[in-house]
């Protein structure tokens, strides 16, 4: 690669030395023509000042020529490229122009600044062109002076030579020391490039970087509220001027890019971003007729007053208006609100993005996820890039799901606890009552985004989402049921850590909570309180300070709980410690008792995995009698298990089981009575168990 790098370098200098040498032959001409050898050392003589106007005044009769056209590739360099596509490359001049848009001219001025690299001679060149032997490196002028051939090819080439041009807006080339003028900076190759364009290697995409460039996604998932016709008239009249800034509000951080680019799409001008420097931002917008983009969220200090001296249009965006009233003033200001986007909204973007899927999946994703159309186009991506690595002809709708998980998952903190659900309902041992209510919750989340929004329930409530309160004793299957219920969804589970919640400082759990409930909206999982009474519990009557405090952290609950549009569950021991005001909240309260003999028959089946050696004399019949949660049956099955392998034998006897139902009767704190086990009962001295 390197040699046809090097020979393609060649053939193109090949071109530019003719231009040097004419370049050379008109410095020439005109040195003749200026140097008197008796004079030009005191003096400018009439017959100099004569020349010289008969320069400019040729040049401005010459500045509305249209510009030359470049000459077609030589037949040399062609035979390059084919033998570079045979090898299965691509020339690095030729990928360099592609990737940055180069034109020719570009091209040939990117060459001249990298010549002195090859061979210093150029610079004793390059100070002839320029007639002043101290001015060696490549420079503005003398780019002009060869590449361009009339006065308006210079006049357009000292414009895409600046600091707005490609060249130097992407760093492909950089300015070099201090200039008195434009015509004089001195210019340098970008860090890379040089390597680069000898076949040496590198990365093309990182060659050059232009900081405020905004990149139009491959793929477009855009909301169909991005397409309204308010959206395109607030364009249109910020492209013809009759605007100068449109302030598009209500979107989350991730469609705000959207949002921009539609409202310059329909302004029919390119869309660039606000970097550190506002007033390089401003000019280069200027430069290109584009739109400028400016995110207020976050912004800790307020927009640049040159923005209202400038004339440049601007699109502001934010999750909440930002209104800055200097700004406001000075300019031409409209501004849109844009909703969430809904059922039906969310359905068309899921088809956008996944055009192959069949409608009942499209309406399975639009009601679970709420995704912003870069997370879409995140989830496209990764999902098509499963699916040409598996290699096994599975359509990319079979790794939708795991991409959504890679995605959405993950974003944990110190607040939360996340739990990939792996039980199902086979591994749940519940009523009939309750397991077809923990069903229903599933299906009742599932269908809530289409009645909701399709069928105009939402208009009679201000609740959004499903949730649901779980009660019954410890040890009951309250946590394991969220677990399962979350399984049913596909969705992850937010366990909240009320330690790292509960705050003792005035205002920073509900600042914690906000936290907790932003990141379960972010990651589309489905956020569980356990051991919700700490926070969910009755107000009291105020009689001191704390009080006080105490209660207004139930009322921003509250508020935060119905405002939520996620799937939501709380636990608790004592349903009658929960706060009326969140009862009434809730769209399911399940109840989960202690297990019946026929539940904890199947529990204590369950107890011990299928690997475990389990002995034949295990009486599950006598076992299912003891009065036992679900939870304590699993804690007595491994107390019994690691009974087991201490006393190295090799299988889990009766003897084993039954000094694990002993210590867990302990660790609850209750009577184990000998008569319960029935014949089994020495078994307790046996093990020492029974003075205890």
């Amino acid at each position: 690669m390197s040699g046809l790098a090097v020979e393609h370098l060649r053939v193109r200098m090949a071109e530019l030395h003719q231009a040097l040498r004419g370049a050379v032959a008109r410095q020439s001409e005109v040195a003749a023509l200026l140097t008197r050898p008796d004079l030009t050392p005191f003096c400018v003589t009439d017959e100099q000042v004569d020349t010289l106007l008969d320069r400019v005044d040729a040049f401005t009769e010459a500045m509305t020529e249209p510009p030359s056209t470049p000459g077609r590739d030589p037949e040399s360099e062609q035979h390059l490229r084919r033998l570079a596509a045979s090898r299965g490359v691509t020339l690095p001049l030729d990928a360099l122009a592609a990737r940055y848009g180069l034109s020719r001219v570009e091209q040939a001025a990117l060459l001249l600044v990298a010549a002195p690299e090859l061979d210093p001679g150029y610079e004793r060149v390059y100070a002839y062109v320029v007639d002043n032997l101290n001015r060696r490196a490549p420079c503005v002028e003398l780019l002009v002076t060869v590449v361009a051939d009339t006065p308006a090819d210079r006049l357009a080439l000292r414009r895409t030579l600046g600091g707005t041009g490609t060249l130097r807006r992407y760093g492909l080339l950089r300015a070099y020391g201090e200039a008195p003028t434009e015509l004089a900076q001195e210019l340098a190759l970008g860090d890379g490039v040089f390597e680069y364009l000898m076949g040496w290697g590198g990365d093309v995409g990182i060659l050059g970087q232009d900081p405020g460039e905004v990149v139009q996604p491959d793929r477009q998932v855009t909301s169909p509220y991005l397409r309204s016709e308010r959206l395109g008239r607030l364009g249109q009249a910020l492209g013809a001027g009759d605007l100068d800034v449109v302030g598009l509000w209500g979107c989350p951080p991730d469609s705000q890019l959207d949002a921009a680019q539609a409202l310059a799409a329909a302004a029919g001008r390119p869309l660039r971003r606000q970097t550190a420097d506002m007033a390089h931002d401003l000019r280069t917008a200027a430069a290109l007729g584009a739109v400028l983009w400016i995110r207020t969220d976050g912004r800790t200090t307020p927009l640049d007053e040159v923005l209202t001296r400038s004339s440049v249009p601007l699109c502001l965006t934010g999750t909440s208006p930002s209104r800055p009233h200097g700004l406001l003033a000075a300019r031409t200001y409209a501004e849109l609100t844009i909703p969430s986007p809904g059922f039906p909204e969310r359905r068309e973007m899921w088809s956008s993005a996944f055009p192959v899927l069949p409608s009942e999946a499209l309406e399975d994703f639009a009601a679970r996820y709420r995704m912003s159309g870069g997370e879409l186009r995140a989830v496209a991506a990764v999902a098509d890039a499963d699916a040409r690595l598996s290699g096994n002809g599975h359509p990319v709708t079979e790794h939708v799901e795991p991409a959504i998980a890679t995605v959405a998952r993950g974003r944990t903190s110190s607040a939360v606890q996340s739990i990939l659900p792996r039980r199902t309902l086979a591994d749940l041992v519940l009523p009939d009552a309750q397991m077809g209510q923990l069903t229903e919750i599933a299906s009742a989340f599932r269908a809530w985004p289409r009645v909701a929004e399709s069928w105009g329930f939402a208009h009679k409530t201000a609740a959004g989402g499903v949730k649901a309160l779980f009660t019954g004793e410890p040890g009951t299957g309250k946590t394991m049921s969220a677990e399962v219920v979350t399984g049913i969804l596909g969705l992850e589970l937010l366990k909240v850590d009320l330690a790292q919640v509960v705050s003792k400082w005035v205002g920073e759990t509900e600042k914690n909570m906000e936290e907790v409930f932003r990141q379960a909206e972010d990651c589309h999982a489905v956020l569980l309180f356990d051991e919700a009474d700490a926070l969910f519990g009755k107000r009291g009557e105020v009689k001191q300070g704390t009080d006080r405090y105490a209660n207004l952290e139930v009322g921003y609950l509250l508020q935060r709980l119905e405002a939520s549009d996620g799937l939501i569950i709380l636990t608790s021991n004592l349903k009658e410690n929960i706060d009326p005001a969140f009862t009434r909240r809730f769209h399911f309260v399940v109840h989960f008792p202690r297990p019946g003999v026929a539940e904890r028959r199947r529990l204590w089946q369950l107890a011990f995995p299928p690997e475990a050696p389990l002995a034949a004399d295990v009486d599950l019949e006598t076992l299912c009698r003891l009065d036992m949660t679900g939870a304590g049956i699993t804690s007595a099955a491994r107390s019994a298990a690691l009974s087991a392998a201490d006393s190295d034998s090799s299988a889990i006897g009766m003897r084993h089981v039954v000094r694990g139902v002993s210590r867990q009767f302990h660790r609850e704190a209750r009577l184990f009575r000998p008569a319960e086990l029935g014949r089994y009962a020495e078994l307790l001295a046996d093990n020492g168990e029974r003075d205890a």
